[in-house]
């Protein structure tokens, strides 16, 4: 980083001041099918909001009024001081930005924090935790991003924290480095997952021209990292190309789930084994093996013929809560089961996902955390 105290991206099981969330309003995201997820959001802010405080982005006035009838209705409208940005407490508070979609993990801050400052105590407060900026180009896809690019410098502004712009150079110029929230997952103590079909593939175009040599450090350098584990490919329906969001999670410091398609003919058969023996070939940053948990596929789910990205490992784990995608399907419980006994200490809550998956993303996909420090 470009900074020289050690920022160091935090796990997302550890504690939490918020979660920012954006509320839905691109139709197009769910054609014909749109109705029922502000619903969808309303129930997860309804259990985020009694762990956490939920920083709640709504595009304008109108918007904000739709949202508050709707988290009323749901019960999930738990409000904290309107004023007071150091509130750590539970509710929601609102942000009248424009926005272009509701993907808050791709397009919201990415925040790290300062190794050593519970443990020193002599940061300052404003030291301790940074939101890096890296550039969103709406996963190279579409046209209306330019809205969701500015959401890390309105975060950094109203926590008052100065955002460090991913910046790096190529070709002798200053250049802004690309980067999803979906695209990575730490065990926040320097090992971060991701796949080479995001990051690497030149056709996709996050950052054309850049090779691993030069991706590798950049992660490094602004995240705090010491060891990248390289998947191959993301499942079947995955629109942005192979988010390990979708595919491989980490739940402690050397264990992560993996979810894996037993049926040979499923065309998510073989990433996802290739994807598992990349894994048990991996170690963590001082060495260890990882444990590896197997998470199972839920059956494929389907709209109007096509094949959505449906995965119970786009779950998000905030304080005393986790809450799992399901899909009415026999291997929800089964799920459920395997994340309640990784997290023991948390409520393990099923969010029906059926509709919301139509978007192509689900509860990990909208929510980003902001450490606690």
């Amino acid at each position: 980083m470009p900074d020289s105290p050690p920022y160091r991206m935090p796990a997302e099981w550890a504690p939490h001041a918020a979660t920012w969330l954006a509320w839905p309003h691109e139709r197009s995201d769910w054609p014909g099918k749109f109705q029922p997820v502000p619903w969808v959001v309303a129930e997860i802010v309804r259990y985020l909001a009694r762990h956490e405080r939920v920083e709640l982005i709504v595009k304008d006035e109108g918007d904000e009024r739709r949202a508050r009838s709707i988290l009323s209705r749901a019960d999930a409208l738990i409000e904290p001081n309107k004023i007071t940005l150091s509130d750590e407490g539970r509710g929601v508070r609102f942000h009248r930005w424009p926005t272009d979609r509701m993907w808050l993990r791709d397009s919201g801050a990415i925040f790290v924090t300062h190794r050593n400052a519970k443990e020193t105590g002599d940061i300052e407060d404003a030291a301790r935790l940074r939101p890096i900026d890296f550039r969103f180009n709406a996963w190279a896809k579409y046209d209306n991003w330019k809205f969701d690019n500015q959401i890390p410098q309105r975060i950094a502004k109203v926590l008052k924290l100065n955002a460090v712009r991913a910046e790096i150079k190529s070709n002798g110029k200053p250049y802004h480095f690309v980067l999803e929230g979906g695209s990575i997952d730490t065990n926040g103590r320097g090992t971060l997952l991701t796949t080479e079909e995001c990051l690497l593939s030149q056709v996709q175009q996050r950052n054309p021209g850049l090779s691993r040599t030069e991706i590798e450090p950049a992660l490094c350098n602004f995240l705090g990292l010491e060891r990248i584990i390289w998947l191959d490919r993301g499942i079947v329906g995955d629109d942005t190309h192979g988010h390990v969001d979708d595919i491989t999670r980490f739940v402690t410091d050397d264990t992560v789930v993996t979810v894996v398609e037993p049926n040979t003919s499923d065309p998510n058969h073989e990433p996802l084994a290739d994807n598992l023996r990349r894994l048990r070939a991996a170690t963590t940053q001082d060495g260890r093996k990882l444990q590896i948990v197997e998470l199972p596929m839920p059956a494929p789910v389907t709209f109007r013929g096509q094949r959505l990205p449906a995965s119970y490992a786009n779950f998000y784990v905030a304080n005393g809560v986790v809450l799992l995608p399901v899909f009415n399907d026999k291997n929800d419980r089964l799920a459920l089961n395997i994340l309640s006994e990784l997290f023991p200490t948390r409520d393990v809550i099923g969010i029906y996902c059926r509709d919301l998956v139509w978007g192509l993303g689900t509860i990990h996909c909208m929510t980003q955390q902001q450490p606690a420090v």
